[in-house]
């Protein structure tokens, strides 16, 4: 897998027949290994180990519905009382983070109302706040601490 620019963690590999499978500590699972599911992995734990945000109100793999239309976001924090605060997206580290990222994030966020979007594609982390009062995105120099949200 590609070396990111995030910190390492215990990884846990498992193989399955001739498919990888990496450890998701947050759906408690083994979870098809593709270059996406690494950046997640590795930036769940940035945010927990590092960040000081507490696994129990991560989620993975949270599934929207609009209509008929049925969306996945890729990681929701949720805040104590569990309404979303934060969406984050992932892409694979050969993916350039681009308008089409944001628009993809922001199409969640139209559902959701978070104060803050995350894209990385673990070596790029682009973080902003919204600012729902003059209708912008607020982008900030590092993803802040939990205790700063």
């Amino acid at each position: 897998m590609f070396r990111l620019n995030l910190p390492t963690y215990e990884i846990k590999i498992a193989q399955q027949g001739n498919k990888q499978l990496i450890f998701d500590i947050l759906r408690r699972k083994y979870v098809a290994l593709t270059p996406e599911e690494w950046v997640r992995q590795h930036f769940v734990h940035y945010l927990i180990d590092h960040k000081g945000y507490p696994a129990g109100l991560l989620g993975n793999e949270i599934e929207l519905s609009v209509g008929e239309k049925h969306l996945r976001c890729d990681s929701v924090l949720y805040n104590k009382v569990t309404q979303p605060q934060m969406i984050i997206e992932y892409k694979a580290p050969t993916i350039k983070l681009q308008q089409k990222t944001f628009d993809q994030i922001s199409a969640y966020n139209l559902l959701l109302k978070v104060d803050y979007l995350i894209v990385s594609n673990g070596m790029q982390h682009i973080c902003c706040r919204m600012d729902y009062e003059n209708q912008k995105y607020c982008f900030l120099e590092d993803i802040p601490d939990y205790q700063n949200l």
